[in-house]
């Protein structure tokens, strides 16, 4: 069982893999993401690792013969990617060389390459979860990529947003986002010659912060080495700030957000959209969690219990004692 099932109410997609659910629990001994699993390399800095339980593939199953009236199923295109950060099970990003994070750079950058390929394939999404507050049951540093054969929903919305904004404005809305928040100062975290990190106006998380760029890079095929450079150099400090902040391991979920690829209907999304970073951290205190409810997950309306002013200038105080250290 595992098909893209369709939801007419949104006009969007439910990846379904009942494989998934077959997925067994790890020793605690046992890593298959460390040298010596016999899954992985004895030695390597960074690694592609094929997801042993995808969602998606490119050798998918029929679909089940379960559909009918408003709803149909589509077969499970795409790909799925564990990119493990570093063969130290208890390692840190931010703990990694800027030798090893260029490495990490530049893999993600062969794979979106790669994947891209892929005419079946409509976007690239590399990703992390972090910490046991977002599911995560596999603590050795790692993130994933998947390849979507279909756009997904809130990626979607914000590029029809950003096209319109673009047709009504004739400019950019990400840079024009960028600018206000430089001019603004205020919810400014930290920035270097290609990237700037803030919480942004309407954050939905305490400490939610966005990475924007300067240069109007689109996705990863315009980086150049300056620019992967300087987006090592700012997931380094952004991520160390983080576990700073509450002197703890501080859980999160990352998105990487690209240009469509294979489009036509984004064919000109070069002109609108802006390579960015978006971090969603459920932490609002050291020990408090930020629970979506029922007005976030049953509604989509975000509300959030701290003010962005606030919460930037707790972030750039942790920049501060990470950089005086690190």
């Amino acid at each position: 069982m595992a098909e893209l099932r369709y939801n007419p109410l949104l006009d969007d997609y439910t990846m379904v893999a009942g494989s998934r659910d077959k997925r067994p629990n790890m020793p605690k001994d046992y890593c298959p993401f460390c040298p010596g699993s016999g899954k992985v390399p004895d030695e390597y800095d960074v690694y592609k690792y094929d997801n042993d339980f995808p969602m998606l593939s490119t050798n998918p199953p029929q679909q089940d013969d379960v559909a009918g009236g408003p709803y149909h199923t589509k077969e499970s295109y795409g790909k799925c990617d564990v990119i493990l950060y570093s063969p130290d099970h208890n390692g840190k990003l931010w703990e990694l060389s800027e030798e090893h994070l260029i490495k990490l750079v530049k893999l993600w950058i062969d794979r979106f390459t790669e994947i891209s390929e892929d005419s079946k394939i409509k976007y690239v999404f590399p990703f992390e979860n972090r910490g046991a507050e977002v599911g995560t049951t596999m603590p050795h540093p790692h993130g994933q990529i998947y390849g979507y054969s279909f756009m997904p929903k809130m990626v979607d919305i914000e590029l029809k947003n950003a096209q319109s904004y673009y047709e009504n404005n004739k400019s950019n809305l990400y840079d024009d986002m960028l600018a206000e928040e430089i001019r603004f100062k205020d919810r400014l975290v930290y920035e270097n010659e290609t990237f700037t990190a803030f919480i942004p106006f309407f954050a939905q998380y305490p400490y939610g912060i966005y990475i924007f760029n300067k240069c109007k890079l689109s996705s990863f095929k315009d980086f150049k080495s300056e620019h992967i450079k300087d987006f090592a150099d700012i997931l380094k400090t952004i991520v160390g700030s983080y576990d700073i902040l509450f002197n703890r391991d501080f859980p999160y979920m990352m998105g990487i957000y690209n240009a469509p690829v294979n489009s036509e209907e984004y064919s000109d999304a070069e002109d609108f959209f802006r390579f960015h970073v978006k971090f969603f951290p459920p932490l609002r205190g050291e020990h408090s969690i930020k629970w979506n409810a029922s007005s976030e997950t049953a509604a989509g309306a975000y509300g959030n219990p701290r003010v962005s002013e606030q919460t930037a200038g707790e972030l750039r105080e942790a920049v501060e004692r990470f950089n005086e250290t690190h």
